[in-house]
């Protein structure tokens, strides 16, 4: 890997993807208020929330706002119909030349559609004088299929994130869906690994009772101690407990200050071994540190 894609995922992986808010690409109010909700990211939805005669009118709704709103910083994606529908080319055609952040791409199963897509996609970037990679990938895992293909999936061209898609994935597998997603802990950890090992992010899927926002608050508490990154939601009122949960401790923020200054005076000292607390630490620590304050510094803005 060339140091430039190095440092894209480098990028990639510390930017903040706490919560994901699903906007509907039909709705226009909350399309057009989409900035004013706080999410780290806004995924305007071509796919399941949309009946398929509104197809193409949400196309249009969501392609005008890329090209007319100011988003101000906040991470745009749109949520395309998958490969095999008759309505993937024309999403394709008429947002990538928006230039999102990245596409979600659903029910994901093989690393082949990815490079088909990569190619797809590179081929309008072309025709519209866009630099080639500049649309990245999120795809979610949804079938058993996926499931047994996370790891090539994750290592794909254009390839950012992961989210897991609990609700068809149960669905598909044939497990009883439980409120805290017992049942999704393996591949819960499937994913967050192969997440981890290509430099990118692992994202859980939706809590879908929204007025129980206690329990979104414990479900992603759970999924921040088990690796995942972020969270999607599909209610602006689950956003606020959503970064509750990823809001550093003081004492946590405290440690994270301390490893950071310990690495960087070793450094300047040219000293091959720092310990904190009694703990070795190797630059594994020092990055998930930064990612730390990095989080409380964005909880801090927010209050």
């Amino acid at each position: 890997m060339s140091k430039k894609a190095t440092k894209i995922k480098d990028e990639q992986m510390n930017r903040l993807r706490r919560s994901r808010l699903y906007i509907p690409g039909n709705n226009p109010a909350m399309v057009q208020n989409a900035v004013v909700y706080g999410a780290d990211s806004l995924i305007f939805d071509l796919e399941d929330s949309i009946s398929l005669d509104e197809k193409d009118s949400a196309r249009h709704l969501v392609r005008n706002a890329l090209l007319t709103l100011d988003f101000e910083g906040c991470e745009v994606t749109v949520r395309i119909n998958s490969l095999d529908t008759e309505y993937f080319i024309k999403d394709l055609e008429a947002i990538v030349p928006t230039k999102p952040d990245g596409l979600l791409l659903p029910k994901t199963e093989s690393f082949e559609e990815l490079i088909r897509i990569d190619d797809l996609i590179s081929e309008i970037e072309e025709k519209n004088d866009i630099p080639i990679g500049t649309v990245k990938l999120m795809p979610i895992i949804e079938s058993a299929k996926g499931v047994l293909q996370i790891e090539k999936i994750a290592e794909a061209p254009r390839v950012v994130a992961l989210g897991l898609g609990g609700e068809d994935l149960v669905a598909d597998i044939g497990a009883k869906r439980t409120k805290f997603g017992r049942e999704l802990d393996y591949i819960s950890s499937k994913i967050i690994l192969a997440c981890a090992a290509n430099k990118i992010q692992a994202i859980d899927t939706v809590f879908t009772d929204i007025n129980d926002l206690e329990g979104l608050h414990k479900a992603t508490l759970r999924a921040i101690e088990i690796g995942f990154q972020g969270k999607s939601v599909i209610h602006p009122s689950q956003i606020e407990q959503v970064h509750r949960a990823f809001s550093p401790s003081q004492e946590e923020i405290d440690r994270a200050k301390r490893i950071i200054k310990a690495y960087k005076d070793a450094k300047k000292k040219g000293l091959g071994v720092v310990s904190v607390d009694g703990r070795m630490i190797d630059l594994p620590v020092v990055k998930l540190s930064e990612r730390i304050l990095k989080r409380a510094a964005a909880s801090y803005q927010n209050t």
